[in-house]
């Protein structure tokens, strides 16, 4: 299977390879298939079609931005618990453009709709009529500009005619580069696990660079699992797994318009029917899911705009851990933060400034802060053994952690950012052009 090289050419990063990625391979119940609809009038691919021949359950988290996209309001207005089609586009947002964009989803719906019934008839001993709100959308790209619907809809008999019902890897490398836009590397997880003695797959891809500040980053998350597992227990494991992983990144501190995470269950691994999403039995699995969570949303912030280096900050023992969480973000916020660390330059002070700029009540006689093993402040004074040499020579490294500790409590937080680079300045100020 062709990669198509105008996609492949944007990943080209020093840290990215063909190996980095995992083994995702053949899911049953999920058939995929991708296109270009030409939407940035350089044939790289730019459309997906995830079809789920005998339908899927689902769950779905969604931006809590007051302005939403027309997709996002699509997917809302859905009321089945299961759905036959996810599509997905990228290079245009279908933001702030009104009925029209709403509209151009329906056409689309409807125009997918007959074509998969028509491949229903064709391909299934039991077909079944579709209809167009048995499919959902996924939407990333530029905001306010009108919806392609004048490409989009006559690439739909393609997409449907090149759907493949066995998967390989590089089908899913081809998949997660149809959705990126500024992201410079597809990204793509698994993990494997059991439900009982049920062995189960759990299969990712996201994209998201900049705009990644998500509040449930522009992010846009996929999970597909053979699982059988109803939409509410879906939910729950979902929405469970959100905060300590798409919940816990930032890469510039702004929440995208169009920001969905979704999971896709098929439920052809006939394990049994589990509606209560507490049982011991999805003990592995709840896992399974939050793994496959963080590594993709650490992908995103390792790929933020212009980024060369991937940033961790614990705060730890605070009285709440919404203070903890608070006082991470202000961290992983900071321009001035996010500028020292591209700069390699060990200005230690700009983190405790953001540390104290919280309506948070501190004791500064209390705080410990270290950058890897270096240790900075001790009880709010500086360490002995504080070497400037030493932590300037850390601060070169391609990862950096940060440690807080507040010394109030017991409650902790974790959260995921990167740097600002020139080139993150050069991509936004270019984004249009």
């Amino acid at each position: 299977m062709a990669i198509n090289l105008s996609n492949f050419l944007i990943s080209k990063k020093d840290r990215s390879k063909m190996a980095d990625f995992q083994d995702l391979d053949h899911l049953d119940g999920l058939s995929i298939s991708v296109t270009s609809a030409n939407l940035y009038n350089n044939n790289r691919d730019d459309l997906v079609l995830f079809y789920f021949r005998s339908g899927a359950e689902y769950a779905s988290v969604y931006t809590q931005s007051k302005v939403i996209s027309e997709n996002i309001k699509w997917n809302k207005s859905i009321k089945n618990k299961k759905i036959k089609a996810l599509i997905v586009n990228s290079r245009n947002a279908n933001c702030l453009t009104g009925l029209k964009g709403y509209n151009s989803l329906k056409e689309i719906a409807d125009e997918t709709a007959k074509l998969l019934t028509d491949k229903q008839k064709t391909d299934e001993d039991d077909p079944k009529k579709i209809k167009g709100t048995d499919i959902i959308f996924g939407c990333t790209g530029t905001i306010g500009e009108p919806f392609p619907l004048n490409k989009i809809k006559p690439s739909m008999k393609n997409l449907i005619d090149k759907i493949k019902y066995t998967q390989n890897k590089y089908l899913w490398i081809k998949a997660a580069m149809s959705i990126l836009t500024t992201d410079l590397k597809p990204k793509l997880a698994m993990e494997e696990c059991k439900i009982g003695s049920t062995k189960i797959k759990i299969y990712g891809i996201a994209k998201g660079s900049g705009m990644i500040y998500p509040n449930m980053a522009t992010t846009l998350a996929y999970l597909f699992t053979d699982a059988n597992l109803p939409s509410i227990t879906l939910k729950k494991i979902l929405k469970k797994n959100i905060d300590n992983t798409f919940n816990a990144i930032s890469c510039d501190g702004d929440t995208s318009t169009n920001d969905m995470i979704t999971i896709f269950s098929t439920g052809y691994a006939k394990n049994k029917y589990i509606s209560n999403s507490n049982d011991k039995k999805l003990k592995e699995f709840d896992k399974a899911v939050n793994n496959v969570l963080l590594n993709l949303a650490k992908r995103v912030v390792s790929d933020g705009e212009g980024a060369s280096k991937f940033v961790q900050i614990d705060v730890l023992k605070c009285k709440r851990e919404d203070d903890a969480k608070k006082i991470a973000f202000s961290i992983a916020n900071s321009p001035l933060v996010k500028t020292a660390i591209a700069g390699e330059d060990p200005n230690w002070g700009r983190i405790m400034m953001a540390v104290g700029k919280n309506d948070i009540e501190l004791n500064i006689n209390s705080i410990n802060l270290m950058l890897g093993n270096n240790k900075i402040l001790d009880k709010g004074q500086l360490s002995k053994n504080y070497s400037e040499q030493h932590l300037k020579e850390y601060m070169k490294n391609d990862s950096i952690k940060i440690i807080v500790e507040i010394n109030s409590g017991k409650k902790s937080f974790t959260c995921y950012t990167m740097d600002f680079t020139k080139k993150y300045l050069e991509i936004n100020s270019d984004y249009r052009t």
